[in-house]
């Protein structure tokens, strides 16, 4: 065969291929994925089909491998029935008939029960919290559990390590979880190993990327929980990680940034379901079930308040801390609050906004005025006009602090703290932890924390946003764009 022949098979081998491949994307990438992904994938493939399917082949399939989810499975209906007929503290009375479903809804998906007779406190101070828990810490008599996103042993977070190897040279058990692709090649991580080794911590990477010791998981799957339990009594959730407000980055030092963070410490039976979810992730990454915990040992805390915990993540079947975010909108009557530092919505989301705002309820939404992650925040800024134009008032909170706080505050009587961001990745990629707290008194902290943060922020207005440069505009909208390929 001459050279023009071989050509010619060359081009039709390539139509083939080509063609074969558009079919099969057809196929497959819009199963079971919501339509905007599908479409972002199924242009990125056409358009650049190298690229695409080979991100698509790395990091198309958001949920955790099988093995991992049957071990969700099996947690779930444990706690069910472990949590099941069990007095977990006497609920608040004259609760909403929304507020039963929506805990209806919280069990279904997540397992976890109500519970009442909890306390819980507020605190909003960057360092006051790594006290705070600290002090927790050094009064463990047990045991102490710890998992966070980031965890570093550097100067600001030494009270907290410090307590850990006290309560450990005196024989309690510290069990520690922290995030690996959040921490590898980040400083201090090497010493941070280092460091709980030495205390006699039994520590475990979370998610790990480590093909070659056969341990790999999808690097965008990552376990963003961050939570604390010292001898079932006393549990922390929140925003912040173990570390410093800088996160010990050059660029952050370099342009002076500061992260902001709210922390919620509890006490009561609702500690029972933060722990759960820690034995849950630690069973995840270790294969072994602590046994010797008296999980629902229930033990009357220092208020009266109503609280679940609802985790979330690609080891569930349905994104759970999205159906609850929407729920809250579709519930409220006169005020709804949201903090989050990362405000990407989907379709149906930014449309409750818009419903609630057009029902006379209204609604803030506090972002960061600086941005720390470029995508993200060029994504986020691409809804600004719908929200403001649907009746949302934004407040930027000033620079050069990231608000990296999450938090839902409904009416006066119903709230939301925890790890968990209203975007895209929070919603599907993230293993999340959310506290759903009913009580007036705990909104009244948290309206208080509110308070603080629209003193240091400012309002963004329709006719300033309007005034955008037209090369922010395109920014914003490729990063739109690219935040659906999920």
């Amino acid at each position: 065969m001459d050279q023009t022949g071989w050509a010619l098979v060359w081009v039709i081998f390539v139509f083939v291929l080509d063609t074969t491949v558009r079919i099969l994307a057809i196929i497959f990438v819009p199963r079971n994925r919501r339509p905007t992904a599908a479409m972002a994938w199924l242009l990125a493939i056409y358009f650049i089909p190298i690229v695409g399917v080979l991100l698509f082949l790395l990091i198309g399939n958001p949920r955790l491998p099988r093995k991992r989810r049957r071990k969700q499975e099996v947690i779930n209906e444990s706690i069910r029935q472990m949590s099941r007929g069990l007095n977990l503290g006497t609920l608040r009375p004259n609760a909403p008939d929304w507020f039963r479903s929506l805990v209806r809804l919280n069990r279904n998906l997540g397992a976890m029960p109500i519970s009442g007779d909890n306390g819980a406190i507020l605190i909003s101070g960057y360092e006051e919290s790594l006290d705070t828990m600290a002090e927790a810490i050094r009064q463990a008599q047990e045991y102490v559990h710890v998992e966070f996103y980031i965890l570093q042993a550097d100067a600001t977070t030494e009270g907290f390590f410090a307590a850990m190897e006290e309560v450990s040279a005196r024989g309690v058990k510290v069990r520690v979880l922290l995030d690996h692709w959040a921490n590898r090649g980040k400083p201090y991580y090497k010493q941070t190993l280092r460091r709980l080794e030495a205390m006699g911590a039994d520590w475990h990477l979370m998610l790990p990327v480590q093909p070659f010791r056969g341990a790999y998981t999808r690097p965008d799957l990552r376990n963003h929980r961050k939570l604390l339990v010292v001898d079932g009594k006393v549990g922390f959730t929140g925003s912040q990680n173990v570390t410093d407000s800088t996160y010990n980055l050059k660029k952050n030092i370099r342009r002076g940034l500061h992260w902001v963070d709210m922390m919620t410490r509890v006490d009561g039976p609702v500690v029972a379901s933060i722990n759960a979810v820690f034995l849950s992730d630690w069973y995840s990454e270790t294969d072994e079930i602590i046994d010797d915990i008296e999980l629902f040992d229930v033990r009357t805390g220092s208020g009266d308040l109503d609280c679940q915990v609802i985790p979330s993540g690609p080891g569930f079947e349905f994104q759970n801390n999205l159906k609850l975010f929407m729920s809250l909108l579709f519930a409220a009557q006169d005020k709804i609050i949201i903090v989050s530092p990362y405000f990407v919505p989907d379709e149906g989301l930014l449309l409750a906004i818009q419903t609630a705002c057009q029902r006379g309820v209204h609604v803030e939404l506090f972002v960061s005025e600086e941005g720390d992650q470029a995508m993200v925040y060029h994504a986020q800024r691409s809804y600004y006009e719908a929200l403001l134009r649907g009746g949302v008032k934004i407040y930027m909170y000033k620079k050069p602090y990231i608000l990296h706080s999450k938090s839902m505050s409904v009416d006066d009587e119903v709230a939301v703290i925890g790890s968990s961001n209203m975007d895209m990745r929070s919603f599907g990629l993230n293993l999340e932890i959310s506290l759903l707290v009913r009580g007036e008194e705990y909104v009244r902290q948290l309206r208080a924390v509110e308070d603080q943060y629209r003193a240091s922020s400012r309002e963004l207005t329709l006719d300033e946003w309007m005034k955008q440069p037209l090369r922010s505009t395109v920014l914003d909208n490729l990063a739109r764009l690219t935040s659906a390929l999920q």
